[in-house]
């Protein structure tokens, strides 16, 4: 569409280099199991009767290498179909997908949803590369100026801002907890993990909406009234605050001549154009979402390795 086939090959690349990392994130983490399970004298390790790694949530007829496949696939797209439980993972198995859904879908994305994620994206990152060089951003021929750079950041600080602000005041108000844990006095039916687990289902699940995928960390009981109208809620801001802004920034760059390209402008089709646009990605993600991660599957993680039950660890406004 822009006349170099090189600007399509190099949003590819960066799409193609975070997907290999999760997958090799992921597959990993659950191939060496769970180690409490293995501190009880459960069998973790590959034999003839035993496929090895944490089977738990898993289909039989995939094992681990296909499940972990699966799972970052299907949440680097808006897929949303499972072949094993993601809440079943280990914590950092289960931070992978979790995370793919928090980078906004730009890893190939979705229908209709993926190639514009990642433009934006694209336009953050020459946007800083101007910055570091004191020179006017340019992409594609057109100059990047302050409208297309605060549409971009609208379009990702929204969606953050539906995942973060609807988990934080789901743990925290009283109307979320018949789905989450058990309050003061009689006990609840579905009531599932506490802790970080807990937490990361919670933070999971409105991941999952603001950004059009489906799956879920099947723990968490969300048919409350309370989850059906904030999910809601997310989906219609995770979907309209990407759609509104990428379409002002097409407007507004579609009325734009194009400036010829000279000594000075920032090549977006070679390696370094491709590593920029992988940082952006990752440093976006982790400058926003490293906080909330802290309190789910990383602490979890640690947990899991120190031999402790996963609601072991409590804090103030859980109890």
């Amino acid at each position: 569409m822009v006349g170099d086939t090189r600007q399509g090959w190099a949003l590819f690349a960066a799409m193609a280099f975070l997907f290999f990392v999760g997958v090799f994130v992921c597959y990993p983490a659950e191939s060496r199991g769970n180690p409490i399970l293995a501190g009880l004298g459960v069998e973790k390790a590959a034999t003839g009767t035993q496929p090895g790694g944490n089977m738990e949530g898993k289909e039989v007829r995939f094992g681990i290498p296909a499940s972990a496949l699966f799972a970052v696939a299907t949440t680097d797209t808006s897929c949303g179909a499972v072949n094993s439980m993601h809440d079943s993972f280990t914590p950092l198995g289960g931070l992978v997908p979790m995370f793919n859904l928090q980078t906004d879908e730009v890893i190939f994305g979705g229908v209709g949803s993926g190639l514009y994620g990642m433009l934006l994206y694209a336009i953050v990152g020459v946007f800083i590369a101007g910055l570091m060089v004191g020179r006017t951003p340019e992409y594609l021929g057109k100059k990047i100026e302050q409208k297309e750079v605060k549409m971009a950041m609208v379009a990702i600080i929204t969606t953050a801002f539906a995942i973060l602000v609807f988990s934080a005041v789901s743990v925290a108000a009283h109307l979320a907890k018949n789905g989450y844990w058990n309050p003061p006095g009689p006990p609840i039916a579905n009531v599932t993990n506490t802790g970080p687990h807990g937490f990361s289902e919670i933070l999971y699940a409105f991941s999952s909406t603001s950004e059009n995928n489906g799956s879920a960390f099947g723990g968490l009981n969300p048919n409350t009234p309370w989850y059906n109208l904030f999910t809601a809620l997310a989906m219609l801001l995770g979907r309209f605050s990407f759609i509104l802004p990428t379409l002002a920034i097409a407007g507004s760059l579609a009325a734009k001549k194009k400036v010829p390209t000279t000594s000075g402008t920032l090549p977006t089709h070679g390696a370094l154009f491709v590593g920029l646009l992988v940082g952006v990605v990752v440093v976006i993600g982790a400058l926003t979402f490293f906080p909330a991660l802290s309190l789910g599957p990383i602490v979890e993680h640690f947990l899991m390795y120190e031999g402790k039950l996963f609601s072991s660890l409590t804090f103030p406004f859980w109890s």
